[in-house]
């Protein structure tokens, strides 16, 4: 017969597995309890996953879109082991409340940082910034907006095929495969403010660069015409077409930049559809494959000079002869406002986005837009409400424009350093 278990031994052995059950579950707890899947998917694969809850859009001035619980000391490097994939994306921003595009200048706002801030929110950042391989076409200055600006980067894939990594982290997919990939635009678009937009996404080699890869860049400067010499301002922009010295033409940085020659291959000026109280609405177009810091502001505003009778459309010659002109005269840039990054162009990059989010992206678009035309039609109404001038009272023009009797020649003006003097100084204080 076998050995009869006593009540109180049975008793004890019913409370040893309770105790090992219950530590079981603790266990288990503080495992859930550091686990990001399920908070990644609601995230990645849309608000409907497994009943997530999405609240009002991200406002302009950086309030929270989505209400995400964050974990305490949350890192983008537990997502190392995921697949991730190196991606090329088209931005458009508008400049007005931004520092510039880079966030390395450390002024904020800056559209990079507003980026970044998404890319980590939706988990779609593997590692640190300087783990993503990234890069930018181009480094817009404080103000400037753009439509076409494309960036480059590591970010995380749904897909599982995989590649050779060169010895990194977590494998990533080729290329050309993007049938069920994640919808970019739309993940991100939903953590981005409404000045910022993905336009769209395309899979590009580990070699590709956004600054490098880039074979042109093209910008366009609004302006109203006002009593502008148009054809004066043809006649001067021409004059810049083709490959010259524009140290003239720009911000010098003689500690980084050593040669000012630049290309420029298409130049055009010509009306818009736009125009207001009979003021038409004109823009510049420059096309090149790079650009000096500040070169298109200073050629607009010499153009501007041409327009207005006071410089002759040859000034532009002179200038561009650094060897008689070796030291640019001191002129104010056109302002930042209108200037507009306007396309990157790359070869066989085809940006995609899918039929939602396109949708999503136009409605967006347009209703920013309905938003600036109703604070138009408020300022028209402004002007409508204006105390009655006398009759003998001139307006001022509105785009600030010198009269011809106070206007100093560009080349009887006093003269920046040139850039051998500049190189001179630094290498003293060397």
């Amino acid at each position: 017969m076998g050995t009869q278990v006593s009540d109180g031994d049975y008793v004890a052995s019913l409370q040893a597995r309770v105790k090992e059950l219950e530590a079981e579950n603790a266990n288990l707890l503080s495992r859930l309890a550091h686990c990001h899947c399920s908070q990644d998917d609601q995230i990645l694969y849309g608000p409907d996953y497994k009943d997530a809850k999405v609240t009002e859009p991200k406002k302009s001035n950086g309030e929270s879109q989505r209400k995400i619980r964050n974990k305490p000391g949350y890192s983008t490097a537990f997502l190392s082991h995921h697949s991730k994939r190196y991606v090329a994306l088209k931005v458009m921003y508008f400049g007005k409340r931004f520092y510039g595009f880079s966030a390395e200048a450390q002024m904020e706002p800056s559209v990079e940082s507003e980026i970044f801030k998404a890319l980590k929110t939706t988990r779609l950042l593997v590692g640190d910034k300087k783990d993503s391989q990234y890069s930018r076409c181009g480094r817009t200055d404080k103000g400037v907006s753009s439509v076409g600006q494309v960036i480059a980067l590591f970010l995380r894939s749904k897909l599982k095929i995989s590649g050779v990594n060169n010895g990194s982290s977590g494998e990533y997919v080729f290329e050309e495969k993007h049938e069920g990939e994640l919808d970019y635009v739309r993940v991100i678009n939903r953590e981005l403010p409404n000045d910022i937009r993905v336009l769209g996404w395309c899979p590009v080699p580990v070699d590709f660069h956004a600054r490098f890869s880039c074979l042109s860049r093209e910008y366009k400067y609004f302006f109203w015409k006002e009593n502008l010499n148009i054809l004066a301002m043809k006649t001067a922009g021409t004059k810049l077409l083709g490959e010259h010295d524009f140290r003239n033409f720009c911000k010098m940085d003689a500690a980084n930049v050593h040669t000012y020659m630049r290309c420029i291959s298409m130049f055009d000026i010509s009306p818009t559809d736009v125009s207001y109280d009979g003021n038409q609405l004109w823009v510049i177009k420059f096309r090149g494959r790079a650009f000096l810091w500040h070169q298109v502001r200073c050629m607009v505003a010499v153009l501007f000079l041409v327009g207005q009778g006071l410089e002759s459309p040859d000034v532009i010659d002179i200038l561009l002869d650094t060897n008689r002109i070796p030291r640019k005269p001191q002129y104010v840039m056109a302002s930042e406002a209108p200037l507009v990054l306007q396309s990157c162009e790359f070869e066989n990059l085809k940006f995609m986005c899918s039929p939602d989010s396109g949708k999503a992206l136009r409605a967006h678009l347009v209703n920013e837009c309905q938003i600036y035309q109703l604070e138009t039609a408020i300022f028209g109404e402004a002007i409508l409400n204006c105390v009655p001038q006398l009759h003998d009272q001139s307006l001022p023009p509105s785009q600030g424009f010198k009269k011809k009797g106070s206007h100093i020649p560009l080349l009887s003006r006093p003269t920046e350093p040139s850039y051998e003097e500049r190189r001179a100084k630094l290498s003293s204080c060397t």
